[in-house]
């Protein structure tokens, strides 16, 4: 019992350090004139930690939260990008106003203290097949 609680409340605390993280890339995002098109966008097939556009450009952004740079690109596997790669399709198929933009899938890295760092094109839009 007492091994459950403590995984409850670590996975509450991961769950916290999680929405922390993505609101800081938000934040980011915004300052570098991204409009915040959608944030946990669920779909049946994957949810996408945020969607942003600038202009004519739509992002698909995966975020992480990791302390080393190696551990969060190494954290990103095929299956995930795959899972996104769906879930972008399936979002996308309902925002016919975006059928004219340029995508593109990123990875914002939030280490503990500082500044997200933002990876464009941090892995292919045909990776799970051609959009």
């Amino acid at each position: 019992m007492v091994d459950r609680i403590r995984n409850d409340e670590a996975r509450r605390a991961a769950y916290r350090r999680g929405l922390h993280a993505e609101t800081l890339a938000v934040w980011m995002l915004r300052l570098r004139g991204f409009r915040i098109l959608d944030r946990r966008a669920r779909t049946p097939v994957g949810e996408i930690d945020i969607v942003a556009r600038r202009g004519e450009l739509v992002l698909f952004i995966e975020v992480k939260r990791r302390s080393e740079l190696p551990t969060a690109f190494s954290s990103l596997r095929l299956r995930q990008q795959e899972r996104i790669v769906r879930a972008a399709r399936f979002w996308l198929a309902g925002q016919a106003h975006l059928s004219r933009c340029n995508y593109r899938f990123d990875m914002v890295i939030v280490p503990p203290y500082l500044w997200p760092l933002h990876i464009a094109d941090a892995f292919p839009a045909d990776i799970a097949g051609q959009m």
